[in-house]
């Protein structure tokens, strides 16, 4: 709702050379499954709307392997509304392999240079090689360092995925090709944070790999020689694959000479899924980590309804009504208002047809206008529990509160978020940075808000009243013990060293006069979070 982003979405796509054709494989044959890839990025654009990309694979091209990335959405990158471009750069990128990415950064130009995949050529068939990666580097900073210290090494972009590609060339340096297992095991014993990886070289090797803490989810599957992967269960769910599983932490899949295999390329540790995955980011429809995404909205919605009744102060009579902000926050709505026995009603209409770019060139106060209808008929002079999924910066929200009364007529408003308080920043791969930019730490001395910061927070945004979930509710409506989830920013304690330093080092940062994000500033060691 805060127009909060995620870094990014990864996909992969591998027909094995076989003499049977998976019937998942598109019309044209096994040597054109890179047809299936903008299908795959399409159910990925939840993750990213900057910028979409490819890169294929065919032993039998000039370029064997080659890239096509384009600034905007994945129908706009493909020219997916423009059926004779669209087929020209099926045609020109045919393969039978490829990787993707879809794009949200925040900082970085706004430019294809910026897009993924990331190529790197060479005369050297398995030195030459296309990347794209899910997440956020927490120790950027000190990798870049320890890069310029090298001989003559210089960054054109200050990015992680340029990190990651130069690392990369370096543990593929020498006259033999090492072992895929070993290059990226002497990564993850650098890197430190949240990276999802796809790789594919000249020679047709593939791998997919999940970091070590399982920060971001990647799932899986096959049929017969067909092979898949992606950010999320539902683009493999929706190109027929049935067998979909998630990838272990630690985990990688290497694709090499006609044979794929699982392989451990780091040592099992305590997990850190985002739990952020479940309640706001990933597809309602997907399942992540054997946890549905539509169920754990559900049980948080059947948690607010529990508080709601201990906490008594709105009735719960034909003059109340539950309204979801949509889209994440309706499942929640639905669960709520059931366990309530109140109405669910869509009050507000999302406006579904306003272009990115001219969502994105409005302040964030103008945005709630632009994307919401408040719906008077079935508002006008209703209470009205309004679900919302979370509350980051909160000028979005304030704005449509004040919709919801003046053009929608509603007599009361009361916020209910299906989460904690959001205290910390993110240094995993969300865009939230600093401790200023966040609404929660404004008012709050502590970690569990009192009756009258919430109070005082609800005056801020003009609502009635406003309550949050505690922090053990997330746990148990995803189905997973806290241990195994990051839940580092609304609890401020962070799975990895990094993180707990640069934790330190926003919170002394808050009270800077200048606007720029933490990692901006010089004498830190932040991480640019533009994955």
């Amino acid at each position: 709702m805060d127009e909060l982003h995620h870094e990014c979405g990864i996909a992969a796509i591998y027909h094995l050379e076989s003499s049977t054709t998976s019937p998942l494989a598109p019309a044209a044959g096994q040597e054109h499954v890179s047809r299936l890839m903008p299908r795959m990025l399409l159910d990925l654009q939840n993750r990213g709307q900057l910028a979409a990309g490819f890169t294929t694979y065919h032993p039998h091209r000039d370029q064997i392997i080659d890239t096509y990335k384009q600034v905007g959405t994945v129908i706009e990158a493909f020219r997916l509304n423009h059926q004779a471009k669209y087929s020209s750069i099926m045609n020109e990128y045919f393969g039978r392999a490829a990787i993707g990415h879809v794009r949200y950064a925040t900082c970085g130009a706004d430019d294809r240079s910026y897009a993924q995949p990331f190529e790197r050529h060479h005369g050297c068939r398995w030195k030459w090689f296309s990347f794209a990666f899910n997440g956020q580097l927490a120790n950027f900073n000190e990798l870049r360092s320890q890069l310029m210290q090298l001989s003559d090494y210089h960054l054109a972009r200050n990015t992680d995925t340029e990190i990651i590609m130069h690392y990369l060339s370096y543990e593929l340096r020498g006259d033999e090709q090492p072992d895929l297992v070993d290059v990226f095991r002497s990564l993850s014993e650098k890197f430190d944070g949240a990276y999802n990886i796809v790789f594919l070289n000249a020679k047709g090797d593939m791998v997919v790999l999940r970091d070590p803490m399982g920060i971001r989810p990647l799932c899986f599957a096959q049929d017969g020689p067909l092979f898949a992967a992606a950010s999320e269960s539902v683009p493999l769910l929706n190109l027929g694959f049935k067998n979909i599983r998630s990838l272990e932490p630690g985990e990688m899949i290497i694709i090499q000479k006609g044979r794929l295999r699982r392989e451990r390329f780091a040592p099992r540790r305590r997990t850190a899924h985002c739990f952020f995955e479940w309640i706001y980011f990933a597809n309602v429809a997907s399942t992540l980590d054997d946890r549905s995404v539509y169920l754990s909205r559900a049980a948080l919605g059947q948690e607010l309804a529990i508080q709601e009744r201990q906490l008594g102060k709105v009735p719960l009579d034909p003059d109340t009504v539950v309204v979801p902000v949509p889209d994440t926050g309706k499942a929640a709505a639905d669960a709520m208002a059931y366990e309530l026995g109140v109405r669910s009603v869509e009050g507000l209409m999302r406006n579904r047809y306003i272009g990115r770019t001219f969502i994105e060139g409005a302040n964030r106060a103008d945005r709630a206008r632009l994307k919401y209808t408040p719906l008077a008929e079935v508002l006008q002079n209703k209470r009205v529990l309004l679900i919302e999924d979370t509350i980051v910066r909160s000028t979005t929200l304030k704005s449509l509160l004040r919709e919801l009364r003046e053009r929608g007529g509603a007599a009361e408003v009361h916020v209910r978020i299906a989460c904690p308080p959001i205290i910390a920043p993110c240094f995993y791969g969300i865009d939230m940075s600093t401790v200023k930019e966040l609404f929660a730490p404004r008012f709050m001395k502590g970690k569990v808000p009192t009756e009258d910061e919430l109070d005082a927070m609800a005056r801020e945004l003009g609502a009635d009243s406003l309550y949050y979930l505690p922090v053990e509710a997330v746990a148990r409506c995803i189905g997973l013990e806290a241990n195994r989830l990051c839940q580092a920013c609304v609890t401020g304690e962070y799975p990895t060293p990094t993180g707990e330093r640069l934790y330190q080092l926003a919170l002394r940062n808050r009270h800077r006069a200048d606007n720029g994000r933490t990692y901006e500033h010089p004498a830190t060691t932040e991480p640019s979070p533009t994955a």
